[in-house]
């Protein structure tokens, strides 16, 4: 009997220990013990929540990324930092370190490390897209342009300048002679001029004055105020970032994937490679893809599988599109024939997840907005489109071009709200369009279901569209100007997307609308987005194209 009682005595003072340890763990302390942990405050605001604190580790090409909880608590994993010295630095909008930080962490020894944050005393410099488009005064309608300057810099580009609007206009006309690739570490200009020169109509110029009104063209310093977006709070602090370095500060991954052996492959948007990163080592290798056209601008964009585990990949302005045998680690390309070669020639697009169905690939060519499908066998290709609408005889050209599970392929009408449907069978073609107007559907793919799961660039939504009902649905991403790049459903239901304008990762709950942004440790321009349901939670993977990383999401709940 005393034995009984001792037994419940001791469960019960259990419980109550275990109950005081986990009131006061952080989110992250949930995947083991803590290897540094500390506690983040400021004079102005005591305890902070929702800042980013990041570790890496002298001589590392990996950093690692947690958030401060309610009660300003952080705590790194004993998982995720090996033993060594570490330098720390912070995301918090408007904030600074007061000082440098680092930390020694030894092996089964918690270390702990405080820090103390203060007003920064340049915070525009801190600002994300997003937060410009919210700062700068103008209509929705003129800053709604400003979602389309950010695909090669971001807008601390314009509005830190001091062009006029007539200087904008001779900015205008240089851009379009640039590879859509470009960046300031790499520029590439097109062969045969401008792509689409500018026209100088009034709505141009317009545009040009309004820029001139917004950027330091009159003015030494801003005359509106600088706003930003809310710390994270919540759920939002419940993650954990990694972020792997690549080999080169101009290396741009565009597209991201993880295979089954947990190998991480990437396009190179500015370069000719196909990269692997094992994300154990932080080891990245990259295979050189065939040059096809010498002179020309050289980058990937589109990397897919297919159904034997080949990769996919679309060659861009080099006029063709290759695929890279992992076994052998050999690539094979299929140029684009003479006839449709052309200065502008461009294959942004590959589609071959389905190819095993029809033995057909589709591809496109943006220069001509026609459909390409080739017989994987002869290396034939046929022609399709340019496609219209039937009933408004508008244009629909397709950025992404997801095929279903038939190889039915789908494009999704970037420059308005179209999702056009070419039957691989019979090439009729059919659209249908989402229920916001000028969602400006991006891209996107295909679930287990059939269903269509994309981006709405335009309308700051996911969408799902599902052939055998032909019904859509709609979910907003909470933060305003968002612009989301690309969509994906995981195991639960869940759709996710990034921002190429908020650096936010977005989390949807699809049978209740509520969603978890969680912010990113620094600047990112992210395009494809990728979850690994291999995990639980699932892991969500993206490129940061300007950053040249590649970012690991992992939410602890």
């Amino acid at each position: 009997m005393l034995t009984k009682k001792f037994l419940l005595m001791v469960t019960a003072s259990l419980a109550v220990i275990l109950f005081a340890v986990s009131s006061h763990s952080s989110p992250a302390d949930t995947q083991g013990a803590a290897a540094l942990s500390g506690q983040v405050t400021s004079a102005e605001e005591g305890p902070m929540e929702g800042v980013l604190v990041t570790a890496r580790k002298d001589g590392s090409t990996i950093r690692i990324t947690v958030v401060s909880d309610q009660k300003g608590h952080y705590s790194f994993p004993a998982a995720k930092l090996e033993p060594g010295h570490y330098s720390l630095a912070i995301r918090a909008a408007g904030y600074d370190l007061d000082g440098s930080a680092a930390a020694d962490v030894a092996g089964g020894k918690p270390a702990t490390a405080d820090l103390k944050l203060k007003k920064a005393k340049n915070p525009s410099g801190l600002l994300s897209n997003a937060e410009w488009i919210n700062s700068i005064p103008g209509t929705d309608e003129q800053k709604r342009s400003l979602i389309d300057c950010v695909g090669c810099h971001t807008l601390q580009r314009i509005v830190r300048s001091a062009h006029d609007a007539d200087e904008f206009m001779q900015v205008f006309d240089r851009m379009a002679g640039y590879y859509n690739g470009s960046t300031p570490l790499n520029p590439q200009r097109l062969v045969g001029g401008p792509r689409n020169p500018v026209a100088h109509t009034p709505e141009v110029m317009a545009r040009a004055k309004y820029l001139a009104s917004i950027n330091l063209s009159e003015a030494s310093t801003w005359e509106y105020s600088l706003k930003t977006l809310p710390r994270p709070t919540g759920r939002a602090t419940h993650v954990v970032v990694t972020e792997y370095d690549l080999l080169r500060p101009d290396t741009q991954p565009h597209d991201v994937i993880v295979e089954p052996d947990g190998m991480v492959w990437y396009s190179d948007f500015g370069k000719q490679f196909l990269g692997k990163l094992d994300p154990k080592t932080g080891k990245v290798t990259e295979f050189p893809v065939p040059v096809l056209k010498k002179g020309f601008p050289v980058g990937t964009l589109e990397l897919e599988p297919d159904h034997d585990g080949n990769l996919w990949l679309s060659l861009m302005y080099q006029g063709g599109i290759a695929r890279f045998d992992k076994k052998s680690q050999t690539f094979k390309a299929f140029p684009l024939p003479a006839e449709m070669q052309a200065d502008h020639t461009q294959e942004s697009m590959v589609m071959p997840v389905s190819s095993h169905v029809d033995g057909k690939v589709w591809t496109n060519n943006q220069n001509t907005h026609n459909i390409l499908r080739m017989d994987v066998a002869t290396g034939k290709f046929e022609v399709f489109g340019p496609f219209k609408d039937p009933a408004t005889n508008k244009p629909v050209n397709g950025y992404g071009i997801p095929a279903d599970q038939e190889n039915n392929l789908y494009l999704l009408d970037f420059g308005g709200q179209d999702i056009g449907r070419v039957d691989a069978k019979t090439g009729k073609f059919s659209v249908y369009q989402t229920p916001s107007p000028n969602s400006r559907p991006r891209r996107g793919r295909f679930d287990a279901q059939n269903r269509l799961w994309f981006a709405e660039y335009g309308a700051n939504s996911i969408g799902m569209f599902d052939p055998k009902t032909t019904s859509f649905k709609e979910w907003k991403i909470p933060t305003a100007w968002s612009a989301p790049y690309d969509a994906v459903v995981d195991k639960n239901g869940e759709a996710w997307t990034a921002s190429m304008l908020t650096d936010q990762v977005a989390r949807v709950d699809t049978k209740t609308g509520q969603a978890v942004e969680y912010l990113l440790p620094r600047t990112t321009n992210v395009r494809r987005v990728f979850v690994d349901n291999s995990t639980n939670p699932v892991t969500f993977w993206v490129g940061n194209n300007h950053g040249a990383s590649i970012v690991k999401v992992e939410p602890t709940d």
